[in-house]
């Protein structure tokens, strides 16, 4: 693994560090900022960009830029307010053991909200996002433009006059893709860890620009790859284009490239075919040519076949190496000992070894768009219920290929009928691995309505709401139980995680995140005066467990399905998640609620309490911190005292 400097070693001016200490704050900045680096050097500018300063649209140089990108840039540093996921049992699959979480929303604020449990956290991403083809996505993208907005933006237009004619519809064209694109790779490019890798699929309309995007992003230092997938199993009849469209495109982006290397690179299964014809006890094997080509030198030595025939010739080892083998048995003789020598290759040593991926990835191996169309089909009974889906063989083979292993997580942003879930649990049944996923998927709709308000099946989703399929998530997650079912058929003897637990994003559970301050006057009049302090706190149409979610999602590191438990014995309302956070929502403190609290066992990391519980008492309030703390020194051994005492906070909501 490599180890890099850190900042205290001459980055303050010890003697004859001058270019070391460059050298060190390219490397820490390019780590940190890759979009910083241009041509080996800062670019302060788009340094102080990315720490939140920005110039005006005025003072922009030539880059690759569009009309808007500094809004998206914008965009995807600022925070999110008034929003949170919000559980859904209902729709969930073995909550108690699933580590896996499907998420329906929009993918932009659902990664932001992500950020403090999952930053550093994603091992892998893949996405299969809009393609750009004829209005092919439905992101509500807040930096699309008018044509109007696009002349200022652009230079056409200055105060309120256009300086010239020509069309903006290919601009524009690409100005929104760009502006939904970016800003979801700025924030997904945070949740990577830093041996992290992300898969994106694309098409011929957008992979010029989706390129120099993530060049920008993650830094031409991290490109790992470019592979082309022949999606077709046949010649296309498209008769109105000369060259026929068979192959789509994968970017392949690292974290931190170097790192990534010294921590190691996944490998492709096999792909040779493996028999044992001679009952090796080593088990199948393959074998290539002892026997140089003609192009190659080796080594000369006479060699008799078992059937007493002498080879000359020159050989791929030298004799004492061809004599070790051929003790070992690695040497095998076709005709029935008569033939030319062959080195034996076995299967159990080539699995271990596995395969480098190469940039072409043909139909056979890695599956086809009308496989992955049949996969659907037998999943569901009826043909098209999705379009374009992608094969399980290409997913199975990315998370190979990005060697995620034993809890790792993947995350898919775009994740349509979630074939990346699908993958997984099937390469987890296969090895007895344990690696988890995240689905996000905006809700769309399949239908739409007609003139009378009825509603009326999108041209692309007759099928799937036909079979009552109301939106894209509901098709996603019927997708993911039925390949469960499938994978366990196939395979009783399979443990994996064939679980999730869904959350959709909406709406604060706790009101002083969105309430201004007359709201708060006017709920304080009406409320304190009923005793309903639920109504004063929390959102209409909340629960407990939205609220201890909402919680959740402030904690650094905390994953979304680490467990909730109500603990009954302290209060009806106190949860604890994680093992480490315990969330107090009772209306009133008492002596005797603290007491309980004192005494969990172990101490928690940090207990969560409601402000309005002490009655706007400052002094009650400091008399309880204090005493909780002297209850929980109590209850502590002496050597418990020593470790533990004062590692817990306490915070109020």
């Amino acid at each position: 693994m490599n180890e890099y400097p850190k900042l205290t070693k001459g980055i303050l001016g010890a003697q004859g560090t001058t270019k070391v200490n460059t050298e060190l704050f390219l490397s820490l900045v390019g780590q940190c900022f890759p979009e910083a680096i241009k041509d080996g050097k800062i670019d302060f500018t788009a340094l102080k960009e990315e720490l939140g300063d920005f110039v005006e649209a005025g003072f922009e140089h030539y880059d690759f830029t569009w009309a808007g990108k500094q809004a998206a840039k914008k965009g995807a540093q600022a925070d999110l307010f008034g929003k949170t996921l919000r559980y859904k049992p209902q729709e969930s699959l073995n909550t108690d053991t699933t580590e896996n979480i499907y998420i329906e929303g929009d993918n932009l604020e659902v990664m932001k909200l992500l950020r403090r449990n999952y930053h550093g956290k994603i091992k892998m991403i893949y996405i299969d996002p809009p393609y750009n083809t004829n209005g092919d996505f439905v992101y509500r993208d807040k930096f699309s433009i008018s044509d109007d907005e696009l002349g200022e933006l652009s230079g056409d237009i200055i105060e309120n006059e256009r300086l010239q004619k020509s069309s903006k519809d290919s601009a524009r064209y690409h100005t929104n893709w760009l502006n939904l694109i970016y800003p979801r790779l700025k924030v997904a490019r945070e949740l990577l860890t830093e041996d992290g890798v992300i898969f994106i699929s694309i098409d011929d309309n957008e992979v010029e620009n989706l390129k120099k995007i993530c060049i920008e992003i993650f830094g031409q230092a991290n490109f790992e790859g470019h592979i082309h997938w022949r999606r077709r199993h046949n010649q296309p009849n498209d008769k109105t284009k000369m060259i026929g469209i068979v192959a789509e495109h994968i970017l392949v982006f690292a974290k931190n490239s170097a790192y990534l290397k010294s921590v190691g690179v996944g490998k492709l299964d096999l792909t040779t075919t493996f028999s044992n014809p001679d009952n090796d006890p080593k088990g199948a094997w393959a074998s290539k040519p002892w026997k140089t080509g003609s192009d190659q030198s080796g080594s000369r030595y006479t060699i008799t076949t078992p059937t007493g025939k002498i080879l000359e010739g020159e050989w791929m080892g030298e004799e004492k190496t061809y004599l070790e083998y051929l003790a070992e048995g690695r040497i095998y003789f076709p005709k029935g000992g008569d033939g030319m020598p062959r080195k034996k290759y076995y299967q159990f040593e080539r699995e271990e070894e596995g395969q480098c991926a190469t940039n072409w990835w043909s139909h056979e191996q890695f599956g086809h768009n009308q496989g992955a169309n049949d996969c659907m089909t037998e999943l569901f009974g009826v043909k098209n219920i999705f379009s374009n889906p992608k094969p399980v063989e290409l997913l199975r083979s990315l998370i190979k290929v990005g060697n995620v292993r034993e809890n790792d997580i993947v995350l898919d942003f775009f994740s349509g009928s979630a074939s990346t879930a699908h993958a997984l649990m099937k390469l987890n049944s296969e090895d007895n691995g344990h690696r988890r996923f995240i689905l996000i998927q905006l809700p769309e709709l399949t239908y739409t309505f007609d003139k009378n308000g009825n509603e009326v099946a999108k041209a692309a989703c007759k099928v799937a709401f036909n079979q009552g399929f109301r939106n894209i998530c509901e098709i996603g997650k019927e997708r993911i139980r039925r390949a469960a079912e499938k994978i366990h058929k196939d395979n009783p003897e399979a443990v994996f995680d064939d679980g999730f637990k869904v959350f959709e994003l909406g709406g604060t559970t706790i009101r002083w995140n969105t309430a201004d301050d007359d709201e708060i006057r006017k709920l304080t009049d009406e409320d304190y005066s009923t005793g309903d302090k639920d109504n004063l706190d929390f959102t209409a149409g909340h629960n407990d467990m939205d609220i201890v979610y909402e919680i959740m999602l402030r904690q650094y590191g905390i994953p979304l399905s680490a467990p909730i438990k109500n603990i009954p014995e302290i209060s009806n309302r106190t949860y604890i998640f994680a093992d480490m956070f315990v969330v107090c929502l009772e209306p009133e403190i008492d002596d005797s609620l603290i007491e309980r609290l004192a005494g969990i066992e172990p101490v928690p990391a940090k207990f969560i309490l409601r402000d309005s519980a002490f009655n706007d008492d400052i002094e009650l309030k400091d008399v309880t911190f204090r005493k909780l703390s002297a209850l929980i020194c109590n209850h502590q051994t002496e050597e418990e005292r020593k470790k533990k005492y004062s590692n817990y906070t306490v915070e109020f909501i």
